[in-house]
């Protein structure tokens, strides 16, 4: 039995959603409530019989969806109403973020706040005219009851119809300013990523780490940008804010102290209690957080944390064909957590009387629990102090702790996990691409090189058709036309594996689909990027999305890889589009600083005189490999590399200007870097070229 299979009730229903491939349209597809998926049908069913469309939105690793799904869509008596007075439409958020994201808008604009499940409520037409998120099955929380909700809506909309299509109207004009806003323009200077800095570190929690209170999120792209800035300014305070947050998560309950990778986010302040899921894109940032910092910092608990989680990926979320999974839920058996906390019982019969001791004192677990009578493993103080308080050596210590890791790992590794959504999204497989390519290249590992490459190969192969990108993969089946965020995080991924091997294939194939992207979603009027394609499905409106949320944007990750493509192929072009971008959303950033992560590094980028690195020599030979070292050895954000072999003059010359003409100086492997128009010497020494990628701007020749 696979994990959806395990999710499903007792199949005395089947309804439209078993033809789906989505877990978590399966998950609803024996409910007794007769869900259509997203599509004509629906809406056509709605328009004939003149109901209204109940729409909602979740997706697998929801723990609230899961439990309003128990309360109310698996109940009866709540199915009868909804069957008899709606047309019904179950979304996953992952595969349809486009509609998603508009009807988000929707219950943001009326409630004041978002979430999933989401609850919407909308005319034949698509038009929506009342939502909420999670409501109740009795009245509670301050909510009616979603029965009181159901009857209700019913019957305004039988008799107050007017009212319906007034409120419908006006909803609809507020949505269409909030989806394609009007951007001020203005100049693109270096001046915003001070005041990014400076509201950063106005939010930074000093004692914990991160930023606000709680709910803390791990922010990992508002970390990276704060590692840029300390590369930028050397100023020791970004440095600071990154490595206490690192440290405090690392040590928390939000990491899997066992088997590696991050939970979705902290509850509480202190980075203890997580919201258990654990998903796909936030452990393809935080690795690449722990990557950079280790660069920077050269300590192993940050190299350790990043070989950690990219393990996990490995282990738990990467599918035979090289694919990565989406995500897995915050349950088992149908309770919260429970696959991930312990008792001082368990941990003695598993370890012993000596060794439990030890391990409950390190992880943190007691008697009474620091979670619902439960103990969530995490590190309250150092090692070296508990070392000193039992009388060990810290490196006595060390082992003991690393010996009853493993065994309560193999334990845990008995229990029913959490039920996974094996569902494979473009989007987040670029995410982590370019994650296990960065690991490769910095730590000098070929088995993530091989693991990055079978991911390409695989979203190449099986996620395009036609030269177009699709969205999402499972069971054998590619469907739905790829978003912005497809196109922009899967050229973001191919770059980094270009790096990482030096495969031409690799950059040819991220030009093509950069070129692609720039044909299908480019907004020829107003600049920036769409959403959708200009020949996907018409929605009731077409947004533009600039705002770094969980994940990038598409506009900022499309901003930062033209950036670099047009360095690689000297394309202005690609530079132009960029900066338009840059510029449609300068004003934004610097009132929202915190809320354009990722964009805040394609700034820098502009504004940061990158590098151009240029390599002449064998690949495997050690000379080249003694280059490479000296360049993925430190943080250098703001540069491209580039490779050719000796030989390869008339093809990669051809198609890279920045190799064009370079050559081996006396048959050893050379390297050339270049900025701002102006090339350094050449160099075949080390640690020279380590002297050239020290300097900031470099002098004329």
């Amino acid at each position: 039995m696979n994990d959806t299979e395990r999710k499903q009730a007792t199949p005395s229903h089947t309804n439209r959603l078993i033809h789906e491939t989505s877990p978590y349209l399966l998950q609803h597809a024996h409910n007794p409530i007769d869900w259509y998926p997203w599509g004509p049908e629906a809406f056509e069913k709605a328009r004939r019989e003149d109901k209204p469309i109940l729409l909602s939105i979740g997706y697998a690793a929801c723990h609230w969806c899961h439990v309003m799904a128990h309360e109310s869509f698996e109940d009866e008596e709540t199915a009868r109403l909804v069957n008899e007075h709606f047309v019904s439409i179950k979304v996953d958020r992952e595969e349809r973020p486009d509609v998603d994201m508009i009807y988000m808008n929707v219950v943001q604009m009326l409630t004041g706040h978002g979430g999933w499940p989401m609850t919407v409520f909308l005319t034949p037409d698509g038009e929506p005219f009342f939502g909420g998120t999670y409501f109740p099955p009795e009245p509670r929380y301050g909510m009616p009851s979603f029965k009181q909700l159901l009857l209700n809506v019913a019957e305004v909309y039988r008799t107050r119809r007017d009212d319906i299509t007034a409120n419908a109207r006006q909803i609809m004009e507020e949505l269409q300013h909030i989806s394609a806003p009007t951007l001020v323009e203005g100049e693109v200077t270096a001046d915003v990523l001070d005041q990014a800095y400076v509201r950063l570190y106005r939010s930074f929690d000093e004692q914990h780490g991160g930023f606000g209170a709680a709910p803390k999120f791990p922010a990992a792209m508002n970390l990276i940008f704060l590692l840029r800035y300390y590369q930028r300014t050397k100023r020791p305070e970004a440095l600071h804010m990154v490595e206490l947050s690192l440290t405090k998560m690392a040590y928390g309950g939000i990491y899997d102290q066992l088997g590696g990778g991050f939970h979705r986010y902290s509850t509480d302040e202190k980075w203890l209690v997580p919201h258990f899921e654990k998903m796909l894109y936030d452990n393809a940032l935080l690795s690449r957080v722990y990557l950079y910092a280790y660069q920077i910092t050269n300590k192993p608990l940050y190299r350790r944390i990043a070989e950690e989680t990219l393990q996990y990926v490995i282990r738990e979320m990467t599918a035979p064909e090289g694919g990565f999974y989406s995500a897995q839920d915050a349950d088992s058996e149908g309770v919260e957590g429970k696959f991930f906390v312990w008792s001082p019982d368990e941990i003695m019969r598993v370890l012993g009387e000596a060794d439990g001791t030890l391990l409950c004192k390190y992880f943190d677990v007691t008697t009474w629990g620091n979670w619902e009578g439960h103990s969530i493993l995490n590190v309250p103080r150092p090692m070296s102090v508990l070392a000193k308080l039992e009388g060990l050596s810290e490196d006595e210590l060390r082992q003991v702790i690393e010996r009853g890791r493993k065994k309560l790992f193999e334990h845990r590794e008995q229990r029913i996990k959490p039920l996974r959504d094996d569902k494979i999204i473009t989007c987040w497989n670029g995410l982590m691409l370019r994650s296990f390519a960065e690991a490769a290249a910095i730590l000098n590992r070929d088995d993530y090189r091989q693991v990055a490459i079978a991911n390409a190969e695989f979203l190449l192969t099986h996620l395009q058709r036609d030269g177009r990108l699709l969205r999402t993969y499972r069971d054998g089946i590619s469907k739905l036309n790829a978003y912005l965020e497809d196109y922009a995080l899967l050229i973001d991924g191919l770059l980094a594996l270009y790096e990482a091997t030096f495969e031409l294939r690799y950059l040819q194939e991220a030009r093509r689909l950069a070129d692609i992207m720039i044909e299908q979603f480019w907004d020829d009027v107003a600049g920036g990027f769409y959403f959708t394609s200009h020949d996907h499905e018409r929605l009731i409106t077409r947004a533009k999305e600039f705002y770094d949320n969980a994940t990038p944007s598409g506009n900022s990750v499309a901003a930062d890889v033209l950036l670099r493509l047009a360095l690689y192929f000297d394309v202005p072009e690609y530079r132009q589009r960029a900066e338009r971008i840059l510029r449609a959303t300068i004003e934004s950033v610097r009132r929202f600083p915190s809320a354009f992560g990722h964009l805040l590094g394609a700034l820098d980028f502009y504004c940061g005189a990158p590098k151009e690195i240029a390599v002449v020599g064998r690949r495997a030979a050690a000379d080249t490999q003694a280059l490479l070292r000296v360049i993925f050895d430190r943080f250098l954000p703001n540069k491209i590399v580039a490779l050719k072999e000796p030989d390869d003059e008339e093809l990669v010359g051809e198609l890279i200007p920045l190799l064009r003409d370079r050559s081996a100086i006396d048959g050893r492997a050379t390297a050339y870097v270049c900025q701002n128009f102006t090339c350094q010497r050449p160099v075949t020494d080390a640690a020279m070229l380590g002297a050239q990628l020290a300097l900031g701007r470099l002098p004329m020749e």
